[in-house]
């Protein structure tokens, strides 16, 4: 098998037998680790704490090594709870975008697309479509962060360590970029459920009835028509998000803050996590809300193209129909994702996010202080 630091992109695939004997044995490890974590914090005891050192009897299992299968299952499921939560925490916002986009006319703005809604539906109507949302952006969110990190070292590797420094805004665009067009396949159907059952009055009441609905009346093709201009909102997005984030929080250490960030304290890390994750935001928010428009508009129009969206809404309309409330829905959404996905990494004794790719030697460093800490 390869080694620890060419694990993000190994020549060599193994057998399927072994590949699920291999995911088996990782998934077995995380848990053992997690449960030693929460015993550790919970106080457990004599026995928890000999389950602890019985975990950390060997090098393998003392701590999650970087650029390992562990490593890399992880931060999906860090993915998987900070997208899924973030996203389900912000359903209100989202509801009123899409309303927004797709019947300008009711729901003229911000304010009175809550009155509207409030008025026609009570305060359950809020979170209409919250089952997609979870379920969708969760699963997105676990493709998105784990990939990302594959596909960065991987990236990383192809380019060799005397051009990874130089070309590491490009790596992080391109592992971005190669971690969203994975993400939006398991997205997609999800958010065509989700669009129909918030836009529609009386399509479904949820994704239970209102995804045999579409596969019954459109066919699977209907869960995927939106893909196109998904990948054209989500990429661009997933791109600036995480460029702009590994850039702005790179400059925050080496700028704003008076020590290294290894010597910053985990409350901080997590702040400076927050403003990179809000900053990088607002600009995810602006460079892919044409595409958010395109996707509402196609997913709630039977039989619709992408034609007829840029006639009916104009050019003007797909720049800036509902972009105000976007900026403040992705702004938070982004900077708490951040947040919370770093905060998951802290709980497992990883590192947290941002700054420049790390070298082989201090990817065994890293390991190193982990451990002692």
């Amino acid at each position: 098998m390869a080694s620890p630091d060419k694990v993000g992109c190994s020549p060599e695939p193994l057998p399927l037998d072994r590949l699920l004997a291999e995911l088996a044995a990782n998934a077995e490890r995380l848990g053992r680790r997690w449960e030693a974590a929460l015993r550790k914090r919970g106080g457990g005891g004599e026995g928890a704490r000999a389950a602890c050192r019985g975990l950390e009897g060997t090098k393998a299992d003392a701590a999650i090594q970087l650029h390992t299968p562990l490593f890399y299952a992880t931060c999906a499921l860090g993915g998987l709870l900070s997208t899924g939560l973030t996203h389900l925490a912000v359903t209100p916002l989202d509801l009123v975008k899409c309303n927004m986009q797709v019947d300008p006319g009711k729901y003229r703005d911000i304010s009175s697309g809550f009155g509207v809604l409030l008025q026609e539906q009570g305060l359950g109507g809020f979170f209409k479509g919250w089952m997609a949302t979870l379920v969708g952006y969760s699963s997105q969110g676990a493709c998105k962060f784990g990939f990302y990190e594959f596909f960065k070292k991987c990236y990383s590797d192809i380019a060799g360590p005397e051009h990874a420094e130089k070309w590491k805004t490009f790596i992080y665009l391109a592992a971005s970029a190669s971690a969203e067009l994975i993400a939006d396949v398991a997205l997609c159907p999800m958010e065509a459920v989700k669009v129909r059952v918030q836009t529609q009055p009386g399509f479904a009441r949820c994704l239970t009835d209102g995804f045999p609905k579409i596969v019954q009346s459109e066919g699977a093709f209907g869960l995927y028509k939106g893909l196109i201009p998904l990948w054209g909102r989500q990429v661009p997005y997933t791109m600036m998000k995480f460029a702009c984030f590994e850039t702005i929080v790179e400059l925050v250490y080496k700028h704003a803050v008076p020590k290294p960030k290894d010597e910053c304290s985990k409350p901080l890390q997590l702040a400076v996590s927050f403003a990179g994750g809000y900053i990088a935001g607002v600009f995810c928010a602006a460079i892919s809300h044409p595409a958010d428009n395109l996707v509402s508009f196609l997913n709630n129009a039977k039989g619709a193209t992408m034609a007829d969206a840029v006639r009916t809404l104009g050019v003007w309309g797909l720049l800036t129909r509902g972009l105000p409330l976007r900026i403040i829905m992705v702004g938070t959404l982004t900077g708490a994702q951040w947040a919370t996905y770093d905060a998951f990494k802290v709980f497992v004794g990883l590192p947290t996010s941002g700054g420049l790719i790390p070298s082989p030697a201090a990817d065994l460093r890293q390991v190193g202080d982990e451990k002692k800490n």
